[in-house]
């Protein structure tokens, strides 16, 4: 069987990272959540209080995460790619809500895309890999033989979001979540550095009433049709 690329982009909360995970173990392909990067850069941010770079000195910012390194490390047991920021792997320091309200504001920032966007080019796709994000099949992999965008209404995704962290012991109350969302997909859409759009070779999933083994038998059908050609 062939092996392809697959872009999965999406607004957030649209169950992109845990369909991605699942549909990797299914065809035994790589696994990477391209948006952990950009958390990963919000966290370093955050604890080193360099929110003032973002809005005078982009330039010293970029030198700053540089000098501390995020990469991906592959782990065998898992199958996915996880984040490691100086060495250190902060997988779980990436959901909180703090990380998540200030995440777009970083994604917008044409230099710290430009940086990312080159570590996830070098990954190596011969094997097979499912990456999700938010311009995976229109700026990382504009070459992936499927690409996917998922959708869903906001309360839908809100309510997902907030069961999640709240099932991680993190204390958020349900309209946070909302407004936090609605804020990152006006962000997201309307940054003018790669902004969220779907491309017009994406085949559009709006997965509001749809459970996520609903979603990967009609997407491995898709799967098998393009590993066939």
């Amino acid at each position: 069987m062939k092996k392809i690329t697959i872009a999965i982009d999406g607004h957030a909360s649209t169950g992109k990272s845990s369909l991605a995970k699942k549909i990797a173990k299914k065809f035994d392909y790589i696994h990477v959540n391209s948006g952990s990067m950009y958390r990963a850069v919000t966290y370093f941010i955050l604890k080193n209080d360099l929110q003032n770079l973002v809005e005078s000195d982009v330039n010293e910012l970029i030198k700053k995460l540089q000098n501390n390194p995020i990469e991906f490390k592959f782990d065998n047991n898992s199958n996915i790619y996880e984040i490691y920021l100086n060495k250190v792997n902060i997988e779980k320091k990436l959901n909180d809500l703090k990380v998540s309200d200030y995440v777009s504001k970083v994604a917008a920032i044409p230099e710290i895309r430009k940086e990312l966007v080159k570590i996830q080019r070098e990954i190596d796709r011969s094997n097979g890999i499912v990456m999700d994000g938010r311009d995976i099949g229109s700026i990382v992999f504009p070459d992936a033989e499927l690409k996917l965008f998922l959708t869903a209404s906001a309360k839908v995704r809100a309510k997902r979001r907030y069961s999640e962290m709240i099932n991680a012991g993190v204390n958020v109350n349900y309209s946070d979540v909302l407004e936090n969302l609605k804020k990152r997909d006006t962000l997201d859409s309307t940054r003018k550095d790669s902004p969220l759009i779907i491309v017009k070779d994406a085949i559009l999933i709006d997965n509001s009433n749809l459970t996520i083994d609903n979603q990967i038998q009609y997407i491995s059908k898709l799967i098998r049709s393009k590993q066939n050609i």
